[in-house]
């Protein structure tokens, strides 16, 4: 059974970094796709960032480009979501999840995910 859980999120300002983690203690990551997402209260959830199941490949939302980097550690089995120059847009519940099948690029369609994380909030003050 594949149990993700994130951590690393809190209040920060504007300008400001934080890392936030995402493990599974059961089973290595190091052979699924992963992915972060990002919910705002009565906004849909929208895919952050998402690695291949290789590491081979990227993917990034347009408006974090240059500020985010997705980054696993195959031998820790985390994933990690470095977010520099955070702005209160970027404000929302983060989500990390998991796609179990074998696919050549990064999953970027959010009904391919088999198993998500409860969440954690990350608050950017203006």
């Amino acid at each position: 059974q594949v149990q993700l859980v994130e951590s690393g999120g809190g209040l920060v300002q504007t300008g400001g970094s934080l890392r936030l983690s995402c493990a599974d203690s059961g089973r290595t990551l190091s052979r699924f796709g992963m992915g972060w997402f990002r919910q705002a209260p009565g906004k849909e959830r929208e895919l952050v960032a998402a690695i291949s199941r290789s590491s081979s490949s990227t993917y990034y939302r347009d408006s974090v480009a240059g500020r985010f980097t997705l980054s696993r550690d195959n031998a820790k089995k985390t994933v990690f979501l470095q977010m520099n120059s955070l702005k209160p847009e970027d404000t929302a519940v983060y989500y990390c999840a998991a796609d179990s099948d074998v696919r050549v690029g990064p999953t970027v369609i959010i009904y391919e995910y088999d198993y998500w994380g409860r969440g954690t909030q990350v608050t950017v003050s203006s």
